[in-house]
């Protein structure tokens, strides 16, 4: 099942003149976390919206949990933390969660019910009690989880969850994430933090100039590239000059070198060289591509296409 596809959807604002998106079709799993990707003015926060309903595309369809965007009932499994997120700074954490479980319908019962253990899945029981103003960035990004869980969604719908929080703080998001996809949510994130969509999500789409430019999982877009490290006890220049015809590219630092290597066949012929001149050789190791690395290769062929 799916919890949200998307076919050709379109955005045009300024009558005719600007296009936010430009034919978006894509297609996320129930139980994954999926992480939207794309320079700022990309379309990310624009389909976003559009998923909520706060606006309506110019053409193209969409379907949240098997239902169209209409279908008012559900918004209901809805959950949604927007960017930079403010609330009232004389109300308390707890207050914060009650208000906004009644503004979506939540019953007081559910409400005494979720609100305890969703503070303490955040690490802010303790805090409940205290006025937001004097909460950290941290803890007010922990506190909007909370809030965003309070109606029990399907799905969670996270604009830059982590932007602004320091490591401490952005590893406790991720164990909340963690333990929410055990629990079967499926988690839609919004973000420009690389490294951390990289460590949590299953799935990746990139938006460029509101068109989709590349999709698929995180281990497809980082796969290994053609570069081997070699890590050796010392290796002479001689010994280096005969392995260039065996690589594409070779770079020598002190007792290590990088080869980019047209195939496996040329690294076992850089390897038998090595050998054949007495070179010991202590490890190798396959270059794998940053999540970022692959972001800004993906972004430069999109200009030069």
């Amino acid at each position: 099942m799916l919890a949200l596809e998307t076919q050709d959807l379109t955005k045009i604002f300024r009558s005719g003149k600007v296009t936010a998106l430009d034919g978006v079709s894509l297609a996320v799993d129930t139980g994954h976390i999926f992480g939207l990707l794309g320079p700022n003015g990309a379309g990310k926060t624009t389909l976003i919206k559009i998923l909520l309903g706060i606006l309506y595309p110019t053409s193209g369809s969409a379907r949240i949990l098997e239902h169209p965007l209409n279908n008012i009932q559900v918004k209901e499994k809805i959950g949604y933390l927007p960017e930079n997120h403010r609330y009232p700074e004389f109300l308390k954490g707890g207050q914060v969660l009650d208000y906004f479980a009644r503004l979506s319908g939540v019953s007081m019962q559910d409400i005494q019910k979720r609100k305890p253990a969703l503070l303490e899945m955040v690490n802010l029981l303790e805090w409940q009690n205290t006025k937001i103003k004097k909460y950290s960035k941290g803890m007010l990004q922990r506190l909007g989880m909370a809030q965003a869980m309070m109606n029990d969604p399907d799905i969670l719908f996270l604009d830059e969850p982590t932007d602004g929080v320091d490591p401490i703080g952005r590893r406790a998001i991720r164990d909340v994430l963690r333990r929410l996809q055990s629990e079967g949510k499926t988690i839609f994130i919004n973000s420009h933090l690389l490294s951390e969509v990289e460590m949590i999500c299953d799935q990746v789409a990139i938006l460029d100039k509101g068109r989709l430019v590349s999709s698929g999982t995180v281990e497809e877009l980082t796969s290994p590239s053609k570069k081997y490290r070699f890590q050796t006890v010392g290796i002479p220049d001689d010994v280096v000059a005969k392995l260039k015809p065996f690589a594409l590219k070779i770079e020598h630092y002190n007792n290590s070198l990088e080869a980019t290597c047209a195939n496996f066949y040329s690294v076992n012929d850089i390897i038998d060289c090595l050998r054949a001149n007495n070179v010991v050789i202590k490890s190798i190791v396959p270059h794998k591509r940053t999540l970022e690395e692959s972001f800004i290769e993906i972004l430069k062929k999109d200009v030069i296409n």
